[in-house]
């Protein structure tokens, strides 16, 4: 016998009688599952560190460095090492700022998780560009509009700028959209 059910995280499934669920479930209420024993080779019980870098050491340092692997003292919960991954030229100002993030790692964690940072210079991962918006284009009437806005400017070129910087503007798309 199968019953429909409302998972808390807003998905629909079926489970069926024993208890295993079937039918469609959010991605990402899988994904820390799956992703545990990769995370766990390298040390990182959670993968929140990972997820939240940026926000705990901040967008500059964390476009230079990157976290690779926590390594822990045999039978211990704290102290540990932070093996970062630094990029040429930047291992200087993060090692001068150790303590620093050594701290904001350690308030992230909510107790001394971390003893030291160890840092390894090289390549960081690549990250995707980051996406540009889509503009939709200007219907008929709003290009005629800009044109008459326009049409007492008596340089082409300023002209042409002033065109173009109103088709952006008036085709970026809303916020929230």
């Amino acid at each position: 016998m199968q019953r429909n059910t409302g998972n808390a995280d807003g998905t629909a499934g079926v489970k069926a009688a024993s208890g295993l669920r079937r039918g469609p479930a959010a991605l990402a209420a899988a994904l820390p599952r799956l992703l545990r024993p990769a995370l766990r080779r390298r040390g990182f019980a959670q993968g929140e560190i990972l997820a939240r870098w940026p926000a705990i050491v901040g967008p500059l340092l964390a476009r230079h460095a990157a976290p690779e692997r926590l390594i822990f003292p045999a039978g211990e919960s704290g102290g540990a090492t932070l093996k970062i991954r630094v990029a040429p030229g930047f291992a200087l100002q993060i090692q001068h700022l150790e303590p620093v993030l050594v701290e904001r790692i350690n308030t992230f964690y909510g107790y001394r998780a971390v003893a030291r940072l160890r840092l390894i210079q090289g390549p960081l991962p690549v990250a995707p560009p980051p996406r540009r918006p889509a503009f939709r284009a200007l219907s008929a009437s709003e290009e005629e509009a800009l044109a008459a806005t326009l049409a007492g400017l008596s340089d082409p070129t300023l002209r042409e700028a002033l065109t173009s910087l109103g088709r952006t503007l008036r085709g970026r798309p809303e916020r929230g959209e």
